[in-house]
């Protein structure tokens, strides 16, 4: 079982006591037809590349290579770059087991006491240091890029650019032309914006890296473009009929859209979906506002609030089976605690899980499951693809385009004023 898409169960009888009627789901739904068409049959040009992706295997060979290289040369990974450029990585990074070489730092931001710490706590002559900038030209990366390249040259002399690969699109630019200049490696970037390019060479080589099975990650994914294929209408397409629901609640003044994962693993995808929902949909005054939390340990944060708080949130739970994993819990010699007897930390893991599912929605509090069997890269690949098309279709709902993000270029281009003017 990939997953488990349990939206219809979940809202049967919570939709009437939001507002929301089964009919005016069938209305957006039936909205979406043009988009389900186009996508069915890749009139959609904008997301052409990101629908064949999954069935490419022609990439794989060449990144599988190169992640071998860098295995077994480093024993750490340096990835500058903002956004879904390092996002991407980091997320499926994630899922490699704790203590797996090498180790990845990944630079999401410009701090410079960040940047300090972590070049005093690696050796030089065991790094490999990943740039990542689809354009090329992204301020943030660039600055990373030359303090990280003076740095190694520093320490490693004209040995510096064997341990530099870049990652940018084919043409002239900035990052392109400099790493070209020192000898480094570049690779050519997907034409598919960052923070849907999680399942291009920007995911899959840092994944590849530490031991994942790249080619099950794309098939995951595959299975859900198959689905869409195969579907004849939006109603039987779960991205489709996730989307309906999400602009239902928006139209109801449910502004906030809560993901709650309960795998510790999952923390870093929400930071992901997190990015590609708002930075997609937040446009001329749509869109909801995105928030991640994550189980069990944001039930002793944000969980009060979600329960007896202002009812302006639609949430988003991903379970995995837990009963009977995990190490035992010895709870006997606490005759409080003897519930917990020859129970496992996965048994209350499940229970936990189910009881805040059910809480929710005896709250009223409308909620949606996804629930996997395991966590596996196959599972991931299609839950990536599930929310990248989710995303699509609500920018079909709400008439925005979701592969920009024109209000952040107008802060990049105040700040590149304020530096050319001196003005700080």
């Amino acid at each position: 079982m990939l997953y488990q898409h349990l939206t219809d169960a979940c809202f049967e009888e919570q939709l009437g006591s939001h507002g929301v009627s089964h009919k005016r789901i069938e209305a957006l739904l039936s909205q979406l037809g043009d988009a389900f068409t186009a996508l069915k049959t890749r009139r959609n040009k904008d997301a052409v590349a990101l629908l064949e992706l999954p069935s490419r295997t022609d990439d794989l060979a060449a990144i599988q290579k190169l992640a071998e290289e860098i295995r077994s040369k480093y024993e750490t990974v340096v990835v500058a770059g903002m956004g879904g450029s390092s996002l991407s990585g980091r997320t499926l990074t994630s899922l490699a087991p704790l203590g797996t070489k090498p180790v990845f730092h990944f630079l999401e931001n410009i701090d410079p006491d960040l940047m300090d710490e972590m070049l005093e706590h690696i050796d030089c002559k065991k790094t490999c240091f990943l740039v990542i900038s689809k354009s090329g030209s992204t301020a943030e990366t660039l600055a990373q890029f030359f303090v990280l390249w003076d740095y190694a040259v520093k320490k490693l002399g004209k040995q510096a650019a064997q341990h530099f690969f870049a990652i940018t699109m084919p043409g002239d630019n900035p990052t392109r032309r400099f790493a070209n200049k020192q000898g480094m490696t570049v690779l050519d970037h997907e034409p598919i914006g960052g923070r849907f390019a999680i399942l291009t060479n920007i995911g899959l080589l840092p994944a590849a890296i530490v031991g994942l099975d790249i080619k099950a990650l794309r098939r995951g994914a595959k299975m859900v473009v198959e689905q869409i294929e195969k579907s004849s209408q939006p109603k039987d397409c779960p991205p489709a009929l996730g989307a309906a629901l999400h602009a239902a609640f928006m139209e109801k003044n449910y502004a906030i859209s809560v993901m709650l994962p309960y795998a510790a693993r999952f923390k870093v995808l929400s930071a992901w979906w997190r990015q590609c929902w708002a930075e997609s949909l937040g446009k001329h005054g749509k869109g909801s506002t995105p928030v991640c939390a994550v189980g069990t340990t944001d039930q002793h944060s944000q969980l009060q609030l979600y329960l007896d708080g202002p009812r302006d949130k639609f949430f988003h739970m991903v379970m995995l089976e837990r009963k009977g994993t995990g190490r035992l819990v010895a709870g006997d010699s606490v005759s409080e605690l003897a519930y917990l007897q020859n129970k496992t930390l996965g048994d209350i893991m499940e229970a936990e899980q189910k009881a805040t599912f059910e809480t929710l929605t005896r709250h009223h509090c409308p909620v949606r499951l996804f629930k996997f069997d395991r966590l596996g890269e196959e599972q991931v690949g299609a839950i990536l693809m599930h929310f990248m098309l989710e995303v699509i279709f609500t920018s079909h709902l709400l008439g925005v385009t979701p592969f920009d993000q024109p209000a952040v270029e107008e802060g990049k281009k105040l700040a590149k004023e304020y530096l050319l003017a001196g003005k700080l």
